[in-house]
């Protein structure tokens, strides 16, 4: 598991120069970049995370606009993640 999609590629590079089978391994990422789309096409990574930067800003802004109303916010503000396997590869390649 890596904190983000470059850091799984290189643990993948790592892998393979140790001889390490890929479908002996997990390996995740966090981003959805392009490059992580095409080492999970290649069956390399195995899953990753797209994190939604629209949603994080929106949240922000809302968070930012309570604030500046006096009004409470909550400490943590989550904004939903989306899971990317091979099943749902197809949807997030055509949105590179």
């Amino acid at each position: 598991i890596a904190n983000n999609d470059e850091m799984a590629i290189g643990a993948i590079q790592a892998l393979k120069a140790s001889g390490i089978a890929m479908d002996a391994v997990i390996v995740g990422g966090i981003d959805a970049t392009a490059d992580a789309l095409a080492a999970m096409a290649a069956g390399d990574l195995d899953v990753t995370v797209f994190q939604n930067a629209a949603g994080q800003g929106q949240g922000a802004v809302e968070a930012a606009l309570k604030l500046a109303r006096g009004e409470e916010v909550e400490k943590k503000v989550y904004v939903p993640f989306e899971l990317v396997t091979p099943a749902n590869l197809a949807d997030y390649q055509s949105k590179n």
